[in-house]
């Protein structure tokens, strides 16, 4: 379960405002799912913020905290298991014409682990995309989905397209999870064209709140890397995550969108930013340090994070500014510096040392290799 930390501030700002046909057509009646997780929970509380929506449903199969319930404001919160037909008689009661899903998870609950996440994802997004399809009322679907879908590998584009895929396609997990729910959004689109999907690919979500693998990878006071490797990592603050979805849902633009932040850091800066200690080990012997951190408390990467974690992953966002009229406010850069300040991580190394180690070192490499 992402955790539901404060809300820090800061929004993603549009780069072009709406036009007014758009403005016209707007959202009415929104339908949110996956409302007590991060997003889910900090989209509807915006959502009902907006004085032209008339009514948001905020859906999840769990019941949200006082909190979280405070802050959905005048949303109205239905319990549901999106897996349920009941979930296509709350759309049609609600006479509900957006609906965005953001419920998918990407890591397994403690029961039931992984066959139980892909139940959980699968069968939901199956379900819920069903039910879009047989409601007259629905308009627009907007799917929260990630850049896991184009995998990681040493043959990878520099930057990834929409148009594009990767030469390893993902083979489990999330990832594949992802791909297959994108499969069942694309098939509503030819099924109801009336109807405008957007599909996000998030690029690795980022910041003081949200709990993800890769925050807990980073965490630890040891951070394996792969000896010889150095991802480039694309970021996206959770506040521009937040930011872009709800851009998409006013928007109302179908296509897929590479939803990411400006610039990119390598693992190793990750790792130095961090103050962490860096521990390079073979690709081979990658999850068996996996496997100790995990009896220690940390968290489990299966093979496509491994892949990640070792080669990275870089997409193309122009159609993101240009088609969906978003920026992103934080640089991936910015993003991770705040989740480094937000979390309060306390540098093992620290970093101002390491960096004047570094420059001496240059230094001394110019002065004595020229």
């Amino acid at each position: 379960m992402d955790s539901d930390g404060r809300p820090t501030h800061g929004h993603g700002h549009d780069a072009g405002s709406s036009d007014s046909r758009d403005a016209a057509q707007g959202p009415k009646v929104v339908l949110v799912t996956g409302a007590c997780r991060f997003l889910g929970g900090y989209l509807t509380a915006r959502l009902a913020q907006n004085p032209t929506i008339d009514h948001v449903i905020a859906v999840d199969a769990i019941t949200p905290s006082k909190d979280l319930l405070r802050r959905m404001g005048r949303a109205e919160f239905v319990r549901a298991d999106i897996r349920n037909p009941f979930i296509a008689k709350v759309i049609r009661n609600g006479n509900v014409d957006t609906v965005v899903h953001a419920a998918a998870a990407s890591y397994a609950p403690r029961a039931g682990g992984r066959a139980a996440l892909k139940e959980l994802n699968v069968m939901g997004a199956m379900q819920l995309f069903a039910a879009c399809q047989k409601a007259p009322s629905v308009r627009r679907v907007v799917l929260k989905s990630t850049s896991e879908v184009y995998g990681s590998s040493p043959r990878d584009p520099v930057l990834f397209t929409e148009d594009g895929s990767s030469r390893r396609p993902p083979g489990e997990g999330f990832a594949q999870d992802s791909i297959d729910i994108e499969g069942y959004a694309r098939g509503l689109a030819r099924r109801r064209p009336d109807i405008k999907v957007t599909i996000l690919r998030l690029a690795n979500m980022i910041g003081p709140a949200m709990d993800t693998a890769l925050s807990r990878f980073l965490a630890g006071p040891v951070v394996p890397s792969v000896l010889g490797h150095d991802a480039r990592l694309q970021l996206l603050h959770e506040q521009d995550a937040l930011g872009v979805l709800e851009r998409a849902t006013i928007a109302g633009r179908s296509g897929t969108f590479n939803v990411g932040a400006a610039g990119i850091i390598m693992m190793s800066q990750a790792i130095r930013r961090s103050g962490r200690v860096p521990l390079p080990v073979p690709k081979s012997a990658l999850s068996a340090v996996d496997s100790l951190r995990r009896a220690t408390r940390y968290t489990e990467l299966d093979r496509e994070q491994l892949n990640y974690v070792s080669y990275g992953r870089v997409m193309d966002t122009t159609r993101m500014r240009k088609d969906l009229g978003y920026s992103p406010k934080w640089t991936t850069a910015e993003a991770f510096d705040d989740y480094v300040r937000g979390r309060g991580l306390t540098p093992i190394v620290d970093p101002r040392w390491v960096r004047s180690l570094e420059s001496r070192a240059i230094s001394a490499a110019q002065r004595w290799g020229r």
